[in-house]
């Protein structure tokens, strides 16, 4: 059991059970007494294994629960159970784009190769925003400059480039650019024409590309990129919001920073709201695969059993990539998610799959792969939230929800983010970076009220509400490619 508020020593929990030391909020109580050795559930789940004798009352955390055998039943297909009948077709206003995908934002961007180019690419931001011409587009959001830390030092071919060559461009093709300049070094191993002709981001009046070197430097570079952003803003800004289906949403899916709080509201809150989405034709994305472990098998049940396979081929290949670099899937709860009342990652993980709903599982995808079908769908990640979120806009994500139960404070140009807090408190204490109150559960609001309250937001947001993230400027730092390889 959750303790929904403190319990001091002697508290009744429930029937006769009493608090048998100070348990904090959100922590876990054992209902009975529970033998070392024994398997200890949650969700109706197995969480862990008891490393001591735990009494009834007691207070279940690091202490004596420890991660114990990690077996399941994968029973492929044994659970998949369509979603019911539309009651009314749901619509947004967004941009429509030449290849049938709708944005919910109209940015311009300027997309880098290489690290090397990041520096260049923001001083054409800056330039292009000081001279003040950006005013004279009102159906332009703004310049988002792209940057990252990788793109050389790296091998031209194998795992690590091909995932960062289908992030690159995946952001390329996201419907929430109405417009792209690529800026380059020149030298680099990411090199801009295997881009173009390998993706087909050949649209001159959308798309354009130049590199530092062959342009003349930092300020010829400037001044050109400017120049051509004025250009790409003139085509960007004939884009107008128009009706569409609530089909032509790819929502993307993520939790940070969670407690415990977050499997019993926001989670399963977003999960009816996924299942809303999916209902309506469209997307819904649960990503980072390192946060799925132990509950894979809930998901593999909403499969048929080609796709169900896959899951659990990134599930062992995820066991493979922590061994070998000395770690182990048990690492990713954090110290936060820890104080917030999380014990394993088995734990942590049934949490986190509540937020894909009840619909079947229709696919699994590589990381920053182009998403080719609706439905919900799996894309591998890391649980490392920027990295994740940058995969699955690459993937083709136009709308994020983040729910968080510790706090979170970030945004992912150019695609807005929606915030769910799981619990009271950090409603009352984050209010200005939080979207959506899930601590009302606790209090009586009903799961399929909230998940209805979070697909409306997801409407309104998509349809050009600015989101808290979105207010305070997030959005230009966290663009985090999956590096995957030696550094060289």
């Amino acid at each position: 059991m959750v303790a929904l508020t403190p319990l001091a020593p002697g508290a009744p929990v429930a029937g006769d059970t009493v608090a048998a030391e100070a348990i904090p909020a959100g922590h876990k109580i054992a209902l009975r007494p529970i033998a070392a050795g024994e398997p200890v559930l949650k969700y109706g789940q197995v969480i862990g294994t008891a490393t001591q004798a735990i009494a009834a009352g007691a207070h279940v955390h690091t202490q004596n629960l420890g991660m114990g055998a990690h077996r399941q039943d994968y029973g492929f297909g044994s659970a998949v159970e369509p979603l019911p009948g539309l009651d009314d077709l749901a619509s947004f206003q967004g941009f429509h784009r030449p290849s049938g995908r709708v944005g919910t934002r109209n940015y311009i961007g300027i997309l880098t190769s290489v690290n090397c180019a990041g520096s260049v690419a923001r001083f054409i931001a800056e330039e292009a925003e000081r001279q003040g011409w950006l005013a004279d587009y009102p159906h332009v959001d703004g310049i988002v400059p792209i940057v990252h830390g990788t793109g050389c030092g790296m091998s031209g071919k194998g795992e690590g480039y091909e995932t960062l060559f289908r992030t690159i461009a995946g952001y390329g093709h996201n419907p929430n650019f109405g417009a792209i300049l690529m800026v380059g070094l020149g030298c680099e191993v990411m090199q801009i024409p295997d881009l173009i002709d390998r993706q087909a981001l050949k649209d001159s009046a959308r798309f354009r590309y130049m590199t530092i070197q062959q342009t003349g430097g930092t300020r010829a570079t400037v001044d050109k990129g400017v120049a051509v952003l004025r250009d790409l803003a003139a085509e960007a800004n004939r884009a107008t919001r128009q009706t569409a289906p609530a089909s032509k949403l790819v929502l993307g899916m993520q939790c940070g920073g969670s407690d415990g709080y977050s499997g019993i509201t926001a989670n399963p809150a977003l999960g009816i709201a996924s299942d809303l989405l999916v209902a309506q034709g469209g997307i819904s994305i649960l990503s980072e695969t390192s946060e799925i472990y132990g509950a894979e098998h809930l998901l593999t049940r909403r499969a048929d059993a080609d796709t169900g396979r896959k899951l659990i081929d990134l599930i062992k290949w995820w066991e493979e990539y922590t061994a070998r670099n000395f770690g182990e899937m048990d690492n990713n709860p954090s110290p936060g998610n820890k104080r917030g009342g999380l014990t394993t990652i088995l734990e942590k993980s049934l949490g986190a799959v509540a937020k894909g709903g009840s619909a079947p599982l229709s696919a699994v995808y590589r990381y920053g792969e182009p998403i080719d079908r609706p439905g919900f769908v799996f894309m591998d990640s890391p649980g490392y939230d920027p990295c994740s979120v940058t995969g699955q806009v690459a993937s083709g994500a136009n709308l994020i929800a983040f729910t968080t139960g510790r706090g979170s404070v970030s945004g992912y140009r150019p695609v807005p983010c929606i915030k769910i807090a799981s619990n009271p408190d950090l409603w009352r204490r984050m209010e200005p970076d939080m979207d959506v109150d899930c601590g009302t559960i606790l209090s009586g609001v009903t799961l399929k009220e909230k998940g209805r309250e979070i697909f409306e937001l997801m409407l309104a947001t998509a349809s050009g509400t600015e989101t808290k993230s979105e207010a305070q400027g997030f959005g230009a730092v966290e663009f985090v490619p999956w590096q995957i390889g030696a550094v060289m």
